[in-house]
């Protein structure tokens, strides 16, 4: 099964194009092309051209067909069995012009999910057959072309691919999605929709080229559009200093968080938020119109405009937390408790809990050796070596 995912489809070969009826819709929606069109102006298909014929006087219409040569006079009959011959490139511009129709973010990712601006019919046709494969996020989107030419779309986790449909939980309407975004497969709440944590087990196996485009957007909320503003050279991004300074009540602090002699801060937030273990959009803000940050904005395939609720809010808790006076502490440890500790963090931090055997005490952030070295290190009040938290307004008091 072909996969898009990282270019064009492959045209150096010969493809085998599957057969393709003209279905009667795509045949009379020529038709209408052609009546509304300017006079002389061809209506054109991949490989050919077709105009109405506009010499004499005859009693019904007749049409010029151009496809290197030239044929006049042909009768709507005539027409109809030229078209047949190419019906993949007759259903292909009825696919688009007219199922979809309007120029923007749908039409371009339909486009894009089958290469459809890089590609030839027939080599696009050869792989619709089989089924193309586009990576969005964690989904997985399958496109598929009846023998009418029309495309079906089946939209996945990328985890089920190649799980039989019958295994998994079926829908149609693509606003279920909704259902399907709100948890976790743990059943906890996921406040980032385009966080890499959505749920398996379920498809939508058989939407058509307006469906897939609304299941896609209630997966991943704006994504679509983004990724089009992006690609038409129009996303407005708002950086992190703009932001924040709009920001007001509880979350008005943010603001006292200022760049000062550098913006060292902002990296650490987008360093914890916005890398692509944590979020599947790719950053693209910066600290200012003039001020990049020093991390790395992340390989997503769509793009992210602006610092979301989610790291306004982390940030918050971070400035309320960066404002305490720091404290020296003393302690003990050895240096495997210490490199512990440091595996410990790094394995939270990167969700990878799951991950650790338990019966793997050689992993630092094992369960039981954890409990073992809070066991040593714990006194009956919980601190850490014995030595109490140090806090100012315990000092004033």
């Amino acid at each position: 099964m072909p996969d898009f995912t990282q270019g064009s489809v492959d045209s150096g070969s010969e493809p085998d194009v599957p057969d393709i009826d003209l279905p009667s819709d795509a045949f009379d929606a020529v038709l209408d092309e052609l009546s509304n069109h300017t006079p002389g102006d061809p209506v054109r298909f991949e490989g050919f051209s077709i105009a109405p014929d506009l010499r004499g006087d005859v009693d019904e219409d007749r049409y010029v067909f151009a496809d290197g040569d030239r044929r006049t006079g042909l009768t709507e009959r005539d027409l109809h069995e030229a078209l047949a011959e190419r019906a993949p490139a007759v259903t292909d511009w009825y696919a688009f012009e007219r199922v979809v129709g309007e120029f923007g973010p749908r039409r371009a990712f339909l486009r894009w999910l089958e290469d459809a601006d890089g590609a030839t019919v027939a080599t696009r046709y050869a792989a619709l057959a089989e089924g193309i494969e586009r990576a969005w996020g964690e989904l997985k989107i399958t496109v598929g072309v009846t023998d009418r030419g029309e495309r079906r779309y089946d939209v996945r986790h990328a985890d089920d691919a190649g799980v039989p449909v019958e295994e998994l939980d079926t829908y149609d309407d693509p606003l279920d999605a909704r259902e399907l975004v709100t948890y976790d497969e743990k059943g906890r709440y996921r406040p980032l929709k385009t966080a890499p944590s959505l749920a398996g087990g379920w498809v939508f196996p058989d939407l058509g080229a307006r469906d897939v485009y609304e299941a896609v957007e209630t997966i991943y909320p704006a994504t679509v559009a983004n990724w089009h503003r992006e690609r038409e050279g129009e996303l407005d991004v708002t950086h992190w200093r703009e932001t924040m300074e709009r920001q007001s009540g509880i979350y008005g602090v943010v603001k006292t968080w200022d760049r000062g002699e550098g913006h060292e801060h902002v990296d650490w937030v987008a360093e914890a938020c916005c890398d692509d273990s944590q979020c599947l959009k790719r950053r693209e803000w910066q600290y200012d119109d003039e001020t990049d940050l020093d991390v790395d904005g992340g390989d997503g395939v769509f793009p992210c405009r602006e610092p979301c609720s989610v790291v306004v809010s982390a940030a918050r808790t971070w400035t309320r937390l960066e404002s305490e006076t720091p404290q020296t502490y003393e302690f003990d440890l050895t240096p495997s408790e210490k490199e512990q500790v440091e595996a410990i963090i790094d394995v939270v931090a990167d969700g990878r809990i799951d991950d650790i055997r338990e019966a793997d005490t050689k992993e630092g952030a094992n369960r039981y050796r954890t409990r073992f070295l809070r066991a040593k290190l714990f006194d009956d009040e919980e601190n850490l070596a014995g030595v109490p938290t140090k806090r100012e307004r315990e000092d004033e008091e």
